[in-house]
């Protein structure tokens, strides 16, 4: 059997451009199921709205290690605790535009709490079962193709293996079926074929400006790291579950975006998570309908200026 060869297939696509972005879902109801958080940062407080109705587990695990009613593993002893997870940790990644992340022990972006967990992402209620990998002459943002290279090893090589084609051969009696299911290949089927799984029991937010969502290092690498969104980002659509947003203090968010940082994105001077706590449910019901008033006052269109006589 012969080795297989690199193949490119043709199809017509541009890599690197910026294709429309998914839509965005309607705002959240402020439901009793969804509790809020209080991030207390070094500048500043901000305060998230957390899906539980859309990620009970996700939301449940940054809870409790927020809390400290979950046992985590530390990593200078080794042992088993059980203490607040976040207190005192640094924002270690800042990217201006992009996002700011926390949530490593190390500080440097290497550790967590000791264990791993699942995505809760439903790729349906994203548009990922519908959405093309190539629409066109685009390729979709969700699939992070820079270039052929990329199309290569994120398209064609998994479609190989859910396909069974593991030789020349194989792939010369079945082009023409490869060349069709290349062409009609969801963004939820690639994705898929990277390892991802995914869920229908509840609906998903898109990974847009104000998310909160699971930092991680591929399909069920959760732990205890985190990001908030400094703008929207389709490219990591399906990738990362998207827990809460943030419903105040996006300004302090934005202003941990633009500290300085070194050529690693850490910032120069330390910006810390004092704490993360959950607010009482009086507390976050008047969070909540701030937020909502905030929102609807951003969203009214400005009064005309009154006509002033000439001179």
């Amino acid at each position: 059997m012969r080795k297989l060869l690199p193949v490119l297939f043709l199809v017509a696509a541009s890599f690197g451009e910026d294709p429309p972005a998914p839509p965005k879902p309607p705002d959240t109801p402020p439901g009793a199921a969804n509790p809020v958080a209080l991030i207390t940062t070094s500048l500043g407080e901000i305060r998230v709205l957390l899906f539980a109705d859309e990620a009970p587990a996700t939301v449940e695990n940054f809870l409790a290690l927020a809390e400290g009613t979950k046992e985590w593993k530390d990593g200078s002893t080794g042992e088993m605790v059980k203490r607040p997870f976040y207190d005192g940790l640094l924002f270690h990644r800042v990217m201006k535009g992009f996002m700011v992340q926390g949530g490593c022990p190390k500080g440097d972006g290497s550790g967590d709490a000791g264990y791993k967990f699942k995505d809760e992402i439903n790729a349906k209620s994203l548009g990922l079962d519908t959405a093309k990998v190539l629409d066109g002459n685009s390729a979709h943002p969700a699939m992070q193709l820079q270039s052929r290279e990329d199309f290569q090893r994120n398209v064609i090589m998994p479609l190989f293996a859910k396909m069974g084609i593991k030789s020349q051969e194989e792939l010369d009696k079945r082009a023409a079926e490869v060349q069709k299911k290349v062409e009609s290949l969801t963004v939820k089927e690639a994705l898929e074929n990277l390892g991802y799984v995914y869920e229908e029991t509840h609906a998903s937010h898109a990974p847009v400006k104000g998310s909160l969502a699971m930092a991680n290092a591929g399909p069920n690498t959760n732990g205890s790291q985190f990001f908030l969104n400094l703008g929207d980002t389709p490219w990591l659509t399906g990738r990362h579950t998207v827990f809460g947003e943030v419903i105040g203090g996006m300004d302090i968010v934005e202003r941990i975006g633009d500290v300085k940082v070194d050529q690693d994105s850490r910032p120069v001077a330390e910006v810390k998570i004092v704490s993360i706590r959950r607010l009482s449910p009086e507390d976050a019901a008047k969070a909540i309908a701030e937020a909502a008033k905030a929102r609807a006052a951003a969203s009214k269109p400005a009064a005309p200026e009154a006509p002033t006589p000439g001179k």
